[in-house]
C-alpha cells in the first residue's frame, strides 16, 4: 500500500495519498490548495491516478485542494452531506463506502468541531480530521460547533474503535504524525472526563483567537477556490 502523508508548515495540516500499489488509482485526505503541485508530482512519480479528493470538514485555518486538484485531475469531490460546499460532487453519510482499487474507507459522522465534520476508518485507521487530535480535541466555538456533540462523536463513536487502531489527524502543532485510540484515552488531557458536562466546561473555556484565514479559507472553501482566483 501507498500511504503518504504531507505537512503544510502554515497551517500545520496533514494531507494524505493513499493507494494499493503503484499503477493504481488513488484518493486524497485534506489538500491543501498551495501544496497541489507536490500531490501532482507524487501521483506522476507512482504512476497514481487521482479519482477522489475528500475534505474531512470546511476548514477554517486553509484553502482546501479539493477543487483545484478536481480541475487538474478530473476526481470526484467528495464531503459529508452537511457541507455548505458548493462544489462537491458526491456528498456521503454515515457508514457509505468510499471505495478506489482494493481499498475501502467507511464514513463516520462525528460533528462537533463543525457540524459538517466526518472522519474516515480504512482498515487499521481512523482519519480524524479536527474531531480528535493527538493529545487534543478540535475547538467547537464556530462553524456550528459543539462541544456537546463532538464528545458524543469523541465517546460514543471514535474511542469505541479497537486500541490498537491508528489515529491520523488533519493537524499536528507539535511535530507528531500519528496516535492510536488507546493512546488517546489514556493520555488525551481532554479525554480525562468522566462526563459530558465536564468535556464541555474544558471546551467553553479554552479562550481561543479565532483562526487567522478564518474571514478567508471558509468563504473560499464553500465556492471551491482554484489557484487562479487567488
Amino acid at each position: 500500500m501507498i500511504f503518504e502523508q504531507l505537512f503544510d508548515n502554515k497551517s500545520s495540516t496533514y494531507t494524505y495519498v493513499i493507494s494499493s500499489g503503484e499503477g493504481r488509482e488513488a484518493l486524497i485526505i485534506d489538500p491543501v490548495i498551495e501544496h497541489t503541485e507536490e500531490y501532482l508530482k507524487i501521483l506522476e512519480k507512482l504512476k497514481l491516478k487521482l479519482v477522489k479528493v475528500i475534505d474531512t470538514h470546511i476548514h477554517a485555518d486553509h484553502i482546501t485542494g479539493l477543487n483545484e486538484l478536481s480541475k487538474r485531475t478530473n476526481c470526484t469531490k467528495i464531503m459529508g452531506e452537511q457541507t455548505k460546499s458548493e462544489v462537491v460532487d458526491l456528498k456521503i453519510k454515515e457508514d457509505d463506502k468510499i471505495e478506489i482499487d482494493k481499498i475501502e474507507i467507511k464514513a463516520i459522522y462525528t460533528p462537533g468541531h463543525t457540524d459538517c465534520s466526518y472522519s474516515f476508518l480504512m482498515k487499521d485507521r481512523i482519519f480524524t480530521g479536527d474531531t480528535l487530535l493527538i493529545n487534543g480535541t478540535g475547538r467547537t466555538d464556530f462553524q456550528n460547533g459543539s462541544a456537546k456533540i463532538q464528545y458524543d462523536s469523541l465517546f460514543n463513536k471514535i474511542l469505541k474503535l479497537p486500541e490498537k487502531t491508528l489515529v491520523f489527524p488533519a493537524h499536528d502543532y507539535n511535530g507528531k504524525k500519528f496516535s492510536t485510540i488507546g493512546d488517546e484515552k489514556n493520555n488525551n488531557p481532554r479525554l480525562q472526563v468522566d462526563n459530558v458536562e465536564e468535556y464541555i466546561e474544558i471546551m467553553n473555556n479554552l479562550n481561543l483567537a479565532n483562526p487567522k484565514m478564518m474571514d478567508i479559507a471558509v468563504p473560499a472553501n464553500v465556492k471551491g477556490a482554484t489557484l487562479d482566483q487567488l
